[in-house]
């Protein structure tokens, strides 16, 4: 019989290896496959042995299929009736295309009719068809004029095999899928530690074979080497099989592999090995020792604080060791510390026996190992670019080097020795001296001139900040062009007390090597909360782009409030801060924008001295109300905030709460801004300050198909918040797209001027930025002043005067969308019917939904 195991790609070699330990003949290693020959017991043992395999098949037949008619015939003249157990359901799927068969559904469906239509002429019954749960699932590959039809022996893919109660302990966290966690494993060969005899000596020294996963992340890789410690046959849990709808199913031979399969894994009880888990990440630990917990696997892994020194003291005396990683998913802002771990248990003596083996994303390990890797694996955990690097022991480099530079042959040249020394020996490790009498290793030795700076802006800031009574202040911001990065601190009021770093990457021209850059960041990681004391676990790193788009304070990713958010929001427990004499709630987790933006310090401050001569304030893109607190504070009588989002209405209803402003005088709005805005103008709500932030870009979905530009949408937004003023009354506007242009002609011709402040308005900490934002006071104008301001001729004002005077020479006005419009008899908010051709009354707000 003809067999071939899947695999994803990058795996073919070791699953070819795997197939050949197995004892199964004629292994060939293909691309996303390996093929091998041999009889049902050889598909068997493929089937319940190989870690590596996603499915295992067997080729049922080979032929041509130029097109339909013939890949009719073709699949028809297979004897199905001998293959298909009676009253089993099918599946077939088809890949690849010819020239005439290029639709891949068309292609499996022929192939079904002629397979139905085969067994009803033979066994007077078609077989019925279950494409998510099939007894029988069929592989049709098509390429050029040639055709195989092949049988899925394994049913669901033999990854699936994580022990049912640690994937629910795992739900929602990153554990590695336990094909590339055996990957991993074999690279290291820890199947031959786990079955290597001890000798007398390793007995008299208690030592043993030792495995330390570096960073256990989720705790797919501790899951994958216990099973292998303890010789589990992957498949013997499984319940249901692919061939058993197969006609040559032999129960009883299967029943026979079963049974060795108990008897190896009995006889493993003997085995003895030591598993030392560690990981940076406190979250990830947590998450890796319950897993193991709920697998029953506890006794087999010893969970140890990160420290280089504690873990070799869990290690012992090693009798063969490795040592395994994966930092795909390490936070960014604890990478520098997951490396610098990696780098210090590689070039312990204890482990000198020890390879390395970790799955990374950004090569930047090969920096911290100071070594490049002997061979590197392009993989795709979690269907994203990653890569297997393998490091040889430091015996075995030691080795290699002493053979590359001692051998004095014509050959070798010193070129082929240079060669030898930079990739098989480590490089001394650089390390920068911060007078705290620990030395801190880095990957760019030129990091000891950012340290330099942080460390003279952070005084200068300390000063200031308390001078000013500032506790939330922006102490780098980009000084070096190399270490392109905001670095904001945080410090908590006395209900939660603590220090946060907030450290933003720029994005870095295309020029620069992205690795150096990601170097770089991890340097400024591990070194600013040494200079600026603040815990490891309270450094958040974030990415933000010099762009024209991207939403003003849009998600950052998955962080420990990513779900139900806006049910939470309100209760739940998030950092507090003081900031003129008001108390905000923060959140370092989940969005880009962390809830307040200290570039609006001073800002924030006009607001509530413009408030002590205004009634009634409105903020538009409100956020998490930061400005209404500000307002209120400065004694208007009645707020309205509006913002399209729930999540953030709950957040600055929450912040208005936490300073004490309640009542029915502060209202909450849910809705699309320029929407509300057509809404309002319909009625004599009218405010005498009004707060207008929007974003720089937005596409959100709850505003339809039209999407936000603040450079192209300003006007309209602003000739609509100048019908929003009271007699007298003015706006304040902000944006933070750096190069904004407001198009003041366009605004003065709809009686709308602008006064620039911005330069006032940039706080001393955000100096070295004067285009972080830009801010206006916005008044109403009648048309001809506000035409003149702007230096419009008096020809130009007379013929926009005339045209204004003339209707019949007007551009047609947009008509507002029909629940704007006044008059239409539908309830207002208020529950009263509106008078047609009557303005609605005042206070008819929307408030948010308050579902869930």
């Amino acid at each position: 019989m003809e067999f071939y195991a899947s695999c994803p790609e990058g795996f073919e070699s070791a699953l070819a290896d795997e197939l050949k330990r197995l004892g199964l003949s004629h292994v060939r290693r293909l691309k996303g496959r390996a093929t091998f020959e041999g009889e049902l017991e050889e598909g068997y043992r493929a089937c319940l042995w190989s870690r590596l395999a996603s499915r295992v098949f067997v080729v049922l037949g080979r032929f041509e299929a130029q097109d339909a008619d013939e890949l009719y015939d073709s699949v028809y003249d297979i004897a199905w009736e001998n293959i298909v157990r009676p009253g089993a359901t099918i599946a077939i799927t088809a890949r690849g295309v010819t020239e005439q068969l290029r639709n891949t559904r068309f292609s499996a469906l022929r192939a079904k009719d002629a397979l139905c239509d085969r067994l009803a002429e033979n066994t007077g019954r078609r077989a019925d068809v279950d494409a998510a749960d099939p007894d029988v699932h069929l592989l049709l590959s098509l390429r050029q004029r040639r055709a195989s039809i092949s049988l899925d022996l394994s049913g669901d893919p033999l990854f699936k095999r994580l022990p049912p109660a640690a994937t629910r302990a795992g739900e929602g966290a990153h554990v590695l899928r336990p094909d590339y966690a055996a990957l991993v494993l074999a690279q290291v060969g820890w199947t031959a530690l786990c079955e290597r005899e001890l000798t007398a000596d390793d007995y008299e020294n208690e030592a043993l074979p030792t495995l330390i996963d570096a960073s256990c992340a989720g705790g797919g890789l501790l899951l994958e080497a216990v099973n292998i410690l303890t010789d589990r046959a992957p498949g013997a849990a499984r319940e249901r099989w692919g061939f058993e709808g197969w006609q040559l199913h032999d129960a009883a031979l299967w029943e026979q592999l079963l049974a060795e399969a108990r008897e190896r894994e009995a006889a493993a009880r003997e085995r003895q090995a030591r598993i030392v888990a560690v990981d940076i990440d406190p979250a990830a630990r947590k998450t890796a020792e319950r897993m193991a917990k709920c697998a029953g696997y506890k006794r087999f892994v010893d969970f140890c604080a990160a420290k280089p020194a504690t873990v070799l003291d869990h290690a012992g005396a090693v009798a063969g060791a490795a040592v395994v990683a994966d930092i795909t998913e390490t936070p960014l802002s604890l990478m520098h510390d997951a490396m610098t771990l990696v780098g210090e248990l590689r070039r312990a003596p204890e482990l000198a026996s020890a390879p390395v083996a970790a799955l990374t994303r950004d090569g930047l390990l090969a920096r911290a190992l100071h070594a490049e890797p002997e061979r590197s694996i392009a993989v795709m955990p979690n269907n994203e670019e990653a890569a297997l690097e393998v490091w040889p022991s430091l015996d075995h480099a030691a080795a290699a080097f002493e053979a590359a530079t001692s051998a004095n042959t014509e050959e070798q040249t010193a070129d082929a020795e240079d060669e030898a020394a930079d990739t098989l020996m480590p490089e001394p490790t650089a390390t920068l001296d911060l007078s705290d009498g620990k030395p801190l290793p880095v990957l760019i030795p030129e990091s000891e001139q950012f340290a330099n700076r942080l460390r003279k802006n952070a005084r200068l800031r300390r000063k200031w900040a308390k001078r000013e009574g500032v506790s939330c202040y922006r102490v780098y911001d980009a000084d070096l062009p190399d270490y392109s990065a905001a670095i904001d601190l945080y410090e908590g009021c006395p209900q939660t007390p603590g220090r946060w770093l907030v450290i933003a990457e720029y994005a870095a021209p295309k020029t620069i090597d992205p690795a150096l850059a990601q170097a770089r960041m991890l340097d400024i990681l591990a070194i600013a909360p040494r200079i600026l004391d603040v815990p490891a676990e309270h450094v958040h790193a974030k990415a933000r782009m010099r762009s024209r788009g991207g939403s003003q304070y849009g998600k950052q990713g998955a962080g420990k409030g990513a779900s139900g958010e806006r049910a939470n929001i309100a209760r739940r427990r998030l950092p507090l801060i003081e900031e003129g004499g008001l108390t905000f709630a923060v959140n370092f987790d989940d969005y880009l924008d962390v809830g307040i933006f200290l570039d609006h310090r001073v800002t924030r401050n006009l607001v509530r001295e413009h408030a002590k001569q205004a009634r009634r304030f409105l903020n538009l893109f409100a956020y998490t109300g930061t400005a209404t607190c500000y307002a209120a504070d400065g004694g208007v009588e009645e707020t309205v905030t509006v913002d399209l989002s729930n999540t953030y209405l709950d957040w600055a209803e929450r912040n208005m709460r936490q300073n004490g402003f309640v009542g029915p005088q502060h209202h909450f709005v849910r809705d699309d801004v320029l929407a509300w805005i057509r809404d309002q103008r319909q009625t004599r709500n009218r405010w005498d300050l009004i707060f207008v932030d929007p974003p720089t870009f937005s596409n959100s979905s709850k505003m339809g198909r039209r999407t936000w530009d603040v450079q192209r949408d300003h006007v309209e937004l602003l000739a609509g918040v100048s019908r929003l003023l009271a007699q007298g009354g003015h706006a304040i506007f902000s944006c933070n797209l750096r190069g904004f242009r407001p198009e003041t002609r366009k605004l003065a011709r709809a009686g709308v001027v602008l006064e620039d402040i911005t330069a006032q308005t940039i706080p001393e900490d955000f100096a070295r930025n004067q285009k972080v934002h830009h801010c206006y006071i916005v008044r109403r104008l009648p048309i001809e002043d506000a035409m003149a301001e702007v230096g419009f001729s008096a020809e130009e004002i007379a013929e926009r005067t005339e045209e204004l005077r003339s209707p019949e020479t007007r551009k047609p006005r947009a008509t507002a969308p029909a629940h704007a419009q006044a008059g239409n008899g539908k309830p207002n908010f208020a529950g009263k019917p509106s008078p047609a051709g009557k303005p609605k009354k005042k206070k008819f707000y929307a408030s948010k939904p308050k579902g869930k």
